[in-house]
């Protein structure tokens, strides 16, 4: 079996449905070489009964890149985590954090943390299917679960399932009454309660999640957790995570418009294959945000993207006015 390094932990960007696909996968892995990236949740049942084996496509450039995964079936978890591990992932991940209804009315998600047997029995099988990691991403409880006694007891179940590494978000989610956007504002984030989870289960990786965007604070929480999982920041200013990189890992920090250019081998062979532009340009707005020019920049992709005919020369025109503003 595999062994964890809990240094493989320190930066990873969070798995962010509509918004982690391959294409924004590839675009944060030359930002930032260290971080962990997970993928959208996939549900498992759209892996087993729907046979979407599609959704498991990715890059060998990504790695280290994780599968989340989505479901409360311990059998088909497994069925699941096996495709994924057969398709080269480094990492399954089960999601217990995610409010939306969608995914309570599937019965996973963040209601599962009620029912921690149930999550430990899938962990359990799917530890029993693949030879990778299998870690769980939750949050710090649901609804009326206050206390601290909660959590405490959901880890608690995770260690004995075999979990190695927990990600935590640092918000509770309520999933009666507010909507996903607002499980992730409006719930307050309480900090504290996963540095003392950390003190208290000291054998287990802990990595922490919710309002992180700034340096500064990832270099706080590193001092009392193992890593720092960003979720937002990472893709609305996505220059952000190669910052991030030359301050934890000592890296040269690249200029923007060498990102971009380093992106245009793979854009013209995504090209190539019928990937329409505005997939992954999508994801590149935010590349110049709080820069001169950064306007120009994403209104020339904004508008351009989706024309047919699209293609790297756009990316070109649209650097343009960055590098004049520069």
């Amino acid at each position: 079996m595999h062994s964890i390094n809990p240094h493989d932990y320190r930066l990873s960007v969070a798995p962010m449905m509509d918004w982690t696909d391959r294409h924004c996968r590839y675009f944060h892995r030359l930002l930032s070489p260290h971080a962990r990236l997970y993928t959208e949740m996939v549900t498992s049942a759209a892996l087993v009964r729907g046979k979407q084996l599609r959704l498991l496509e990715h890059s060998q450039q990504e790695h280290p890149v994780a599968l989340q995964l989505g479901g409360s079936d311990p059998h088909e978890l497994a069925e699941a985590a096996r495709y994924g591990a057969q398709a080269g992932y480094d990492e399954i991940n089960l999601n217990v954090g995610c409010p939306s209804d969608r995914v309570q009315s599937g019965r996973f998600g963040a209601c599962l943390m009620r029912e921690p047997a149930l999550v430990g029995d899938c962990v359990k099988a799917m530890r029993d299917a693949v030879p990778v990691p299998v870690t769980v991403k939750c949050r710090i409880g649901v609804d009326d679960q206050d206390e601290y006694a909660d959590l405490q007891h959901f880890t608690e179940t995770m260690l004995d399932a075999g979990v190695e590494v927990l990600v935590v978000h640092a918000r509770k989610a309520w999933l009666q009454g507010l909507s996903p956007k607002e499980n992730r504002e409006i719930p307050p984030l309480d900090y504290e309660r996963v540095y003392r989870l950390k003190r208290e289960f000291p054998q287990l990786v802990v990595v922490i999640n919710g309002g992180i965007t700034t340096v500064p604070a990832i270099r706080e929480h590193l001092a009392h957790v193992d890593g720092v999982m960003l979720g937002r920041a990472a893709y609305h200013e996505p220059y952000v995570l190669a910052q991030v990189e030359a301050a934890l890992y000592d890296m040269p920090l690249p200029s923007r418009d060498s990102v971009l250019q380093h992106m245009r081998p793979y854009i013209e062979a995504e090209l190539a294959r019928g990937t329409a532009l505005k997939h992954i340009t999508r994801h590149l707005l935010g590349l110049y945000q709080g820069e001169p020019g950064a306007r120009a920049f994403r209104r020339r992709l904004s508008e351009g993207a989706h024309l047919s005919g699209a293609n790297w020369s756009l990316i070109e025109q649209a650097m343009a006015p960055a590098q004049v503003a520069a």
